[in-house]
């Protein structure tokens, strides 16, 4: 029997070790990113007809064959279904159910986009009109795909549609939420071809490309997001060639910030983020250096006096060329009509 697909580590959403790490980790990391750069074309559509489901050790995962001989590995929709991914703010209306901001999100964090139980297929090959950032003052949140209107439009990754309707702005409107957490939006729909609850697989035909809701022309709309924060969907897809750019998305708290668009030429993202963590641990030792001198300084620079016989505010301030009031300020609790009491340390800079 041939094999159809390769097996990966069935690992969705993790945190990269940071900082210093032993070298066989930091050999373990560097493979692993190696495979997760590695790009991703379409899935073409199978010509040959399912066969047969068999289960595996796993219940979370089937094994489905088909007649010309070939299998795939999937996962079993009953028990996906009950993941935490599929529960926790479900909701077939709101756009953003998460309802947190992008800050509560890590610095940074990386999120397998597609592994052997998933495919990817380019929603609608072309290039983009209108990119991700500001658009005439306000946030546009994905990016504009022209096409005639009656286009089939082709879901992403497997996963489950959470929104189909008609919403504000959006027209008629498919979210799918997939296992990994992300979200891909497709807006501006002539029709929907699925409702809300559904499970699709990548490059089933969800809907129909159009022009509704707040729209100039006929286009599709896509976004993508993570527990509601929108960031540039060409950081996972070249609109242009169709591929999916990498197999391992390597997300940054600054993705989500609408002026930031999609960087090309990053030769060696696992040196960046290395990198970048090691300038913060840096800048928070010098920042304690930093800190430490100053008290030392302040210490060092700090004088005292002893009350003796005769001693008063004026005269003490003349002394040491300051003031009473200041005199005042550097010792809670002592006024201008404080009695000074023989032997009573006070400080005087």
């Amino acid at each position: 029997m041939k094999k159809s697909t390769l097996l990966i580590p069935l690992l969705w959403v993790l945190a990269l070790p940071l900082g210093a790490q032993e070298q066989e980790e930091r050999q373990a990391d560097s493979l692993r990113h190696a495979f997760g750069r590695q790009q991703v074309t379409p899935t073409s559509t199978r010509s040959s007809a399912y066969a047969d489901t068999l289960d595996t050790g796993n219940p979370g995962v089937k094994v489905v064959l088909y007649d010309n001989g070939t299998y795939r590995f999937v996962r079993d929709l009953s028990h996906m279904a009950q993941d935490a991914v599929f529960t926790e703010c479900w909701d077939t209306r709101s756009v953003n159910p998460y309802r947190q901001s992008p800050d509560a999100l890590p610095d940074q964090f990386s999120i397998w986009i597609v592994d052997s139980l998933d495919s990817y297929c380019c929603p609608y090959k072309t290039t983009p009109r209108s990119l991700f950032g500001y658009r005439h003052g306000r946030r546009h949140q994905g990016i504009d795909l022209p096409l005639s209107t009656g286009t089939p439009i082709a879901a992403a990754f497997d996963g489950k549609v959470r929104i189909s309707d008609y919403v504000s702005g959006y027209g008629n409107l498919v979210v799918l939420r997939h296992a990994n957490g992300l979200e891909t939006f497709y807006a501006h729909l002539s029709e929907a071809k699925v409702r809300s609850g559904d499970w699709v697989s990548a490059g089933d035909i969800i809907g129909l490309g159009g022009s509704t809701g707040r729209s100039t022309g006929p286009h599709l709309h896509f976004e993508t997001r993570y527990r509601g924060a929108a960031f540039d969907p060409s950081w996972l897809i070249d609109f242009q060639t169709g591929t999916l750019r990498h197999r391992l998305l390597k997300v940054r708290n600054w993705y989500f910030n609408p002026n930031q668009r999609y960087v090309q030429n990053v030769d060696d993202e696992d040196e960046i983020f290395r990198t970048d963590e090691e300038d913060r641990v840096r800048a928070e030792e010098q920042a304690k250096k930093d800190a430490a001198a100053r008290a030392k300084a302040e210490a060092a620079a700090q004088k005292y006096h002893t009350i003796r016989s005769g001693d008063t505010l004026s005269g003490i301030a003349k002394r040491y060329r300051t003031t009473v009031k200041r005199i005042c300020q550097l010792n809670p609790g002592l006024t201008e009509k404080t009695v000074l009491k023989l032997g009573r340390r006070i400080r005087v800079r």
